[in-house]
C-alpha cells in the first residue's frame, strides 16, 4: 500500500458510517443512492477504478446544477453533493502518486465550488496531497520557470511612476494607535496611509514573495482568476486555472488600469511586492464621474482615467482627488463609498481587507 493512499484514507471518517449521505428532496434518490455506492467502493478499497468512474458521474451531474442560473439560487445541496464527488474522486487518485496534481485540482474545485463536509476534510486532504507533490519533478519545472520568467520580464514594459500632484497626495502616518485612526480617519470617513503596522508580517519583513517564491509553494493550486482589463469590457470574464497557469500566461504581463469605482464597505489595502499607483474621490465627486445607469454597475464610472472622453463626459475634468503611490509595506485605508482607481507600476502583489 502506497504512502500517499494510506495517508488519504487516514483521513477519512474511520467508518462508512460516518459518512452521512443525507440531502433534501432537490437531490433525487437515484443520485443519492450513486454516492453511497461510491462512498461503499471507496471504503472497501478494491474497485477504484469504477469507483473513480462514478466519482466522475456525481462530478458532472451536479456541475451542471451549479451553472443553471445565477449563483445565488443555486441550492446549496447541490454543492454538498459537488463536494462529495470532489472527495471521492481525489481520494480515488492518490491510488497512482502520478496523480497528486490533478488530485489538488478536484479538491480545489470542491472547496471553491462546493460547500465544507466533514469538518473541513478537503482542506485536510489538500494538505497530504501537497506533501506529496513530488518535489524533485517540482524543482526541474521551478527551473525551468525561472529561466522562462527571467527572460519574459526582459520584456515586460515597466511605466514611467507618476509624480504625485502637490496638495493632492494622500496623508501617511506611521504607527497610529486605534484610539487616534478612529477619530481622525475611520469616523470622519477620511483616507490615509498607514505605515510600520505590517512590518511583521513575513512576507513584507522577508521580502519572499516574487513570482517564481508564488509558483513554487502554490502553483498547483487552482484558483478563480478575473480576465480582462476592465470588467465593463466585453471580454471580461471569470475562469478556474492554477497559480501556475495564470503566472505562466498574465502575471508577467503589463497589467492595465482597472476603471473607476467603489465598495460599500471600507478597506485596507496593503502593499506586498512592487508599487501601485491609486486615486480617490470622495462620495461627493460621484456625479462628476458619470455612474453607470443600471443598477448593476451603478458603483462604476463610465470614464476612462487614462483617456477620458471629455465631450461626453465634460465634468470629470473638475473632479476633485487624492492619489498616492504604495510601496511595499504602505497600508491605504480607502472609506466607504471612496471611488478608486487602481494601476500596477511593475509587477506586484497586494492584499486587501473589507469590512462593514
Amino acid at each position: 500500500m502506497s504512502s500517499l493512499w494510506a495517508e488519504a484514507i487516514a483521513v477519512l471518517p474511520p467508518k462508512l458510517e460516518d459518512i452521512h449521505l443525507e440531502f433534501n428532496k432537490i437531490v433525487n434518490e437515484s443520485l443519492v443512492f450513486l454516492l453511497k455506492q461510491t462512498a461503499a467502493l471507496l471504503y472497501e478499497g478494491q474497485d477504484i477504478a469504477k469507483c473513480l468512474q462514478l466519482s466522475q458521474t456525481i462530478i458532472d451531474f451536479s456541475w451542471e446544477r451549479l451553472n443553471i442560473g445565477t449563483w445565488r439560487d443555486v441550492d446549496k445541496e447541490w454543492r454538498r453533493v459537488f463536494s462529495y464527488g470532489c472527495l471521492f474522486k481525489a481520494v480515488c487518485l492518490c491510488k497512482k502518486e502520478s496523480a497528486v496534481r490533478e488530485a489538488i485540482k478536484t479538491c480545489d474545485k470542491g472547496l471553491l465550488m462546493g460547500m465544507a463536509i466533514l469538518d473541513n476534510i478537503l482542506i485536510r486532504l489538500v494538505k497530504v496531497l501537497q506533501n506529496h507533490n513530488n518535489p524533485k519533478k517540482r524543482a526541474l519545472e521551478d527551473v525551468g520557470f525561472h529561466q522562462n520568467s527571467s527572460q519574459k520580464r526582459l520584456q515586460v514594459a515597466v511605466p514611467c511612476i507618476k509624480e504625485i500632484q502637490a496638495g493632492m497626495e494622500v496623508p501617511r502616518i506611521h504607527c497610529p494607535s486605534l484610539e487616534h485612526f478612529r477619530a481622525q480617519y475611520l469616523i470622519p470617513h477620511k483616507p490615509v496611509i498607514l505605515q510600520g503596522i505590517v512590518d511583521h508580517w513575513p512576507a513584507v519583513r522577508d521580502s519572499k514573495w516574487s513570482v517564481e517564491y508564488i509558483h513554487e509553494i502554490a502553483g498547483c493550486r487552482t484558483v478563480p482568476v478575473e480576465l480582462g482589463s476592465r470588467y465593463t469590457d466585453d471580454e471580461w470574464s471569470q475562469t478556474l486555472m492554477t497559480v501556475g497557469e495564470f503566472i505562466d500566461k498574465y502575471i508577467l504581463h503589463q497589467e492595465e488600469g482597472n476603471p473607476i469605482g467603489y465598495l460599500a464597505q471600507h478597506q485596507l489595502f496593503e502593499q506586498v511586492v512592487g508599487q501601485k499607483y491609486i486615486r480617490l474621490y470622495s462620495p461627493e465627486q460621484s456625479p462628476k464621474l458619470y455612474p453607470h445607469p443600471t443598477k448593476l454597475l451603478h458603483n462604476t464610472s463610465q470614464v476612462d482615467v487614462d483617456q477620458p472622453d471629455l465631450v461626453n463626459f465634460p465634468e470629470f475634468e473638475s473632479a476633485e482627488f487624492q492619489e498616492c503611490i504604495l510601496s511595499p509595506g504602505d497600508v491605504l485605508f480607502i472609506p466607504v463609498s471612496y471611488w478608486h482607481y487602481v494601476r500596477s507600476l511593475d509587477v506586484s502583489f497586494s492584499v486587501s481587507f473589507w469590512w462593514s
